[in-house]
């Protein structure tokens, strides 16, 4: 028998949850002043605006008892030093200097000595859901508090809550342009934040008892904290008062200084802004500004080639037609960031790649999970050389001005690490994947009726059903299945231990895409060392001529299955000998022969494997990656691809670092080795899963000067390639490499799936995630 008779008989269930999900409210808004006494008043000054709103003091209750923060909560400010240089470290919130400032002020009341500083952080931004039309808009208000640790909100766990629905207030062309409408504009707004927030006046003057998810109680005092927005918000915000006089003696404590307050904004101020709106259309106004229109076309048709061409890696996401697309999403900014620089090497000037190098190297080092003092050094010493090298777009005349708002925020940056911690748990990314799960998702699962209202249905059932997961977790009920508590298999000591929560969840902070190879969220148990493991299943390849359209028929053609048939497929004759070379070094750790001399190895040492093998088609990668999008304990696990028909269309045959000597720091301890084949067998009833890899060798013994990578070619032992057989233990983590496309132009033929066969140089990109920026030095 089904637990529910129907939808309407799940909703009630849901509806009739007693914890979690606050009420949703609203309240009307209408302009009051004088209006002008003509026949044609303007809409606006007729209109009531609705504005919905949950008690923002009762959600933060919430946050507040949720015991999966327990872990990831910092109950007092505090300044974190490293032991080697004793340096000062930031990293969360409450490792910043505002919450220490915040909280020598609130020590000066003797009615607040002792209680826990609570700060609110706000974040909103205008949202489409529909691109098609781009009539359906709405302006969400988002609440969080600071005592939450970064690596939780970078997680997009459910701290980030969804409060309000501001109201947008329209007009026709003739008035939208009026002082009038403006001003109204900028009204409407802070009075609907001042009455939505009014509900914290009290507790902002006056301590207020709390529980915690610990189960203690604590006397908490409330704050206002940074404001998550971008520029054009950032105006709205700080152009007039942010509160009415109903709140002005908060205001008057000092605890919300609003143009202290404007959190950095990574993904708007410096991603979108400075990289996709400026730097990438200067080099277009370059390339017309030194060659003419008609050949700059023609360099712009190779960039988007050459982009066409970059190897696909895990997350990245491809640009089949280069960058002719309007619809520019941020995915699509970071995405075009990471590849950007190789492409335009050729076409431009050394000037203009240092420029582009400069500000990646800047914008990776805001982005780290850990800022110390010597790294807000660096990001000072790259943005120096990034206001040097840009120059060169205004001695041109390409541009006429540096007076950009997103460029003048850069400097800003240094300053707001000290006061906020690492940027990356108060950036925009965050509000912007909260719009998919509670505004995008919401709209397009309604019936396109009353929108709103169902949207907030969804978004109160939701929060029920969270925070119903949390208590059944912490009261140990999901525990086994209900099969195994029936049968008595569920035994009390096993339940008396925590789930374990999963290894690996895709995240949500995208939209579905064919052209993305996601990495997945690990929210296993934190390691520091890598861990890489084969796929479970054999290899197999699927035979696209062989799906039909309504009854689905799948050839499936299985691999080698011995060392024999592998050496045909892979056309490697020494295959056998390679596999002795692996074996005897696996077997004699501490030998110092070479297995490649045969002479010097007695013929009864040398191991001889020509048996059975399971070849599989990927391996999976898990590392440590707390700056990336990671699980709350900083854990990213990626896919490593070595598979002839990947997504049954081309040859994938992905590229890793090597650890070939882990005392030396960087590019110096590691190699790069483009996968052949993983496969595991047996000898002497010992497992070894293992790996065909083909060297590459690095160029020099530093970075590229310009771009700042280094440089690799394929070796060769001899006229043939060098090919080796590793354990799957020597793999650190999947490498990307860019070919060096020089200035010729390409070929239309060149592609993602065939560019590592048709280029002799590559660049090891380190700007294709903050890891690799971490590594690649």
């Amino acid at each position: 028998m089904p637990p529910f008779a129907d939808h309407k008989d799940l909703y009630k269930t849901i509806d009739n949850i007693l914890i979690g999900g606050v009420n949703w409210q609203s309240f009307k808004i209408q302009y009051s002043g004088e209006k002008p006494d003509v026949p044609d008043v303007p809409s606006w000054m007729n209109q009531q605006f609705d504005v919905w709103y949950c008690n923002p003091h009762e959600v933060v209750h919430n946050i507040l008892t949720n015991p999966d923060y327990v872990n990831d909560f910092d109950y007092h400010p505090f300044h974190e030093y490293s032991v080697n240089k004793d340096e000062c470290c930031y990293q969360d919130f409450m490792s910043g200097d505002w919450a220490w400032q915040q909280a020598d002020i609130i020590a000066t009341d003797p009615d607040v000595l002792g209680a826990t500083f609570v700060p609110i952080i706000l974040g909103r931004d205008k949202t489409t859901v529909s691109v098609s039309t781009r009539n359906n808009k709405y302006y969400p208000l988002y609440l969080s508090i600071g005592n939450v640790c970064n690596n939780v909100h970078r997680a997009h766990q459910d701290v980030l809550c969804l409060v309000g629905f501001l109201a947008i207030s329209k007009t026709t062309n003739k008035h939208k342009e009026t002082e009038e409408f403006h001003d109204f504009q900028h009204q409407i707004f802070h009075s609907s934040l001042a009455k939505i927030l009014k509900t914290f006046k009290n507790p902002m003057l006056k301590p207020e008892i709390a529980r915690f998810g610990d189960g203690h109680y604590q006397c908490i005092f409330y704050g206002l904290g940074p404001y998550i927005v971008d520029y054009e918000e950032q105006v709205l915000l700080t152009s007039i008062a942010l509160f009415e006089e109903d709140m002005s003696d908060v205001l008057q404590r000092d605890f919300a200084d609003i143009h202290q307050l404007i959190a950095p904004d990574i993904l708007h101020q410096i991603i979108k802004g400075c990289f996709k709106d400026h730097l990438v259309t200067w080099v277009e106004k370059y390339l017309h500004h030194v060659h003419g229109k008609r050949e700059a076309e023609h360099r712009m048709d190779d960039i988007d080639r050459q982009l066409t061409a970059a190897t696909p890696f895990t997350g990245l996401r491809c640009f089949p037609q280069g960058r002719g697309f309007k619809q520019w999403t941020g995915d699509d900014s970071k995405a075009l960031m990471k590849i950007y620089l190789p492409a335009i090497e050729g076409h431009i000037a050394t000037d203009v790649i240092c420029t582009f190098r400069t500000f990646l190297e800047f914008c990776y080092l805001v982005q780290g999970n850990v800022i110390t003092e010597d790294t807000i050094s660096q990001i000072e010493d790259a943005l120096h050389r990034f206001h040097h090298y840009r120059s060169i777009f205004l001695w041109l005349g390409v541009i006429p001005t540096f007076s950009l708002p997103c460029q003048h925020s850069m400097k800003h940056y240094p300053d707001l690490i000290c006061l906020f911690g690492a940027p990356n748990g108060l950036c925009s990314s965050i509000t912007e994947n909260k719009h998919i799960k509670a505004v995008k998702q919401p709209w397009h699962r309604s019936n396109r009726y009353n929108v709103l209202g169902q949207m907030l249905v969804m978004n109160q059932r939701l929060d029920k059903i969270a925070t119903l997961r949390v208590d059944f977790t912490k009261r140990s009920m999901l525990n086994g299945t209900c099969l195994s508590d029936a049968s008595g298999n569920c035994l009390d000591t096993s339940c008396n231990n925590p789930p374990a929560k999963p290894s690996n969840i895709i995240p949500d902070t995208a939209e579905p895409n064919a052209d993305i190879d996601e990495g997945e969220i690990d929210n296993g148990l934190t390691e520091i060392e890598a861990h890489v493991q084969l796929a479970r299943t054999t290899h197999t390849y699927f035979d696209p001529f062989t799906i039909y359209h309504s009854l689905t028929l799948i050839s499936e053609v299985m691999c080698a299955q011995t060392v024999a048939v592998l050496t045909i497929e892979l056309s490697i004759p020494n295959l056998q000998d390679l596999i002795g070379h692996f074996l005897f070094k696996q077997l004699h750790p501490c030998d110092p022969c070479d297995p490649c001399d045969h002479a010097t190895i007695l013929l009864d040492n040398f191991p001889v494997y020509d048996g059975q093998i399971s070849v599989v088609n990927s391996a999976s990668s898990r590392f440590y990656a707390p700056s990336d999008l990671s699980g709350i304990g900083g854990m990213r696990r990626e896919h490593i691809q070595s598979c002839p028909k990947w997504r049954n269309v081309h040859a994938r045959y992905d590229c890793m670092f090597i650890n070939a000597q882990p005392d030396l720091e960087g590019m110096q301890g590691l190699q790069i080795a483009h996968t052949l084949c993983f496969f595991s067998f047996k000898y002497k009833f010992v497992l070894y899963e293992c790996a065909m890899v083909h060297w590459f060798d690095v160029i020099g013994d530093a970075p590229d000067e310009d771009t700042g990578m280094w440089v690799v070619q394929p070796s060769f032992d001899g006229h043939s390639l060098n090919i080796s057989v590793i354990h799957i233990d020597a793999i650190y983590r999947a490498a990307h490499l860019l070919p060096i496309y020089s200035v010729d132009f390409i070929p239309h033929a060149i592609n993602f799936s065939n560019s590592l066969d048709k280029f002799c140089t590559f660049h090891v990109n380190k700007f294709t995630d903050h890891h690799a920026f971490e590594i690649a030095f």
